[in-house]
């Protein structure tokens, strides 16, 4: 279980409210956020586009790595789209610390699309641990 108030400030997150994600799950390493895709969420062939998958996976991935209250800022992110969705689909990001190391940390983030399981992208990411606490 992590601190009331490391939760309280990542839920604050403003693009994620934007966005209209909902942060579902926060635990140390792990994070868990949701999204139903709407007509303003697609590209131009009228799937949804890929900035959306790759912001949903990413602010799982900073839930996830800044959970135990120690300032993170990602170093890398690599994703691999996989399948596509659309309007009113609900996207389903999970981010799983994978290694924690002094500096740096691994995590694992895949997207999902909660109806059918099925997998949509699945990203690996690496964040740089500052020594500082955010709260």
């Amino acid at each position: 279980m992590i601190q009331p108030e490391i939760e309280t400030h990542i839920r604050k997150d403003p693009f994620a409210n934007w966005l209209g994600a909902t942060i579902e799950t926060i635990e140390p390493g792990y994070s868990r956020v949701s999204l139903t895709v709407s007509e303003a969420m697609l590209n131009f062939h009228g799937m949804t586009h890929g900035g959306l998958v790759f912001a949903l996976g990413d602010i799982a991935f900073a839930a996830a790595s800044n959970s135990h209250g120690q300032t993170a800022l990602a170093l890398n992110v690599a994703i691999s789209f996989l399948r596509p969705t659309g309007v009113g689909d609900q996207l389903v990001a999970e981010a799983k610390e994978v290694q924690l190391g002094g500096a740096t940390a691994l995590y694992d983030i895949v997207v999902t699309e909660r109806s059918s399981q099925k997998l949509i992208a699945k990203s690996q990411a690496t964040v740089y641990r500052k020594r500082d606490s955010f709260v």
